[in-house]
């Protein structure tokens, strides 16, 4: 006597499938992700650039470039969990400052 595993009365399902399916839903939120952390990435630089242009206060440009520091430090996380390990080209990219670059990683106190 052999026995078998169980199988689905619906041959046309199938592990695989089902399998790809999540693994393209979980693909599709990682790519979603990466999109929001951009858009808050060029809103930051942009909040940055325009404070460059206007006359102000030394808090609120260390205020602007803390956030545009906390920012992108999301977005390379989230670059790095889509397995895009080389940041470079976001760099060229969105255009980010030195100065933002100088301050990622760094846990304020609040």
């Amino acid at each position: 006597m052999t026995v078998r595993p169980p199988r689905s009365p619906n041959p046309s399902y199938s592990a695989a499938g089902a399998l790809s399916a999540l693994e393209y839903e979980l693909l599709s939120e990682r790519a979603d992700a990466l999109g929001r952390h951009g858009l808050k990435v060029e809103k930051a630089i942009a909040a940055l650039q325009a404070l460059e242009r206007n006359e102000t206060t030394p808090e609120l440009r260390e205020r602007l470039l803390d956030d545009a520091a906390d920012a992108v430090w999301a977005f390379f996380i989230q670059r790095e969990i889509c397995g895009l390990r080389d940041s470079r080209d976001a760099i060229r990219r969105y255009g980010i400052p030195n100065q933002v670059m100088a301050r990622l990683g760094i846990v304020r106190r609040k």
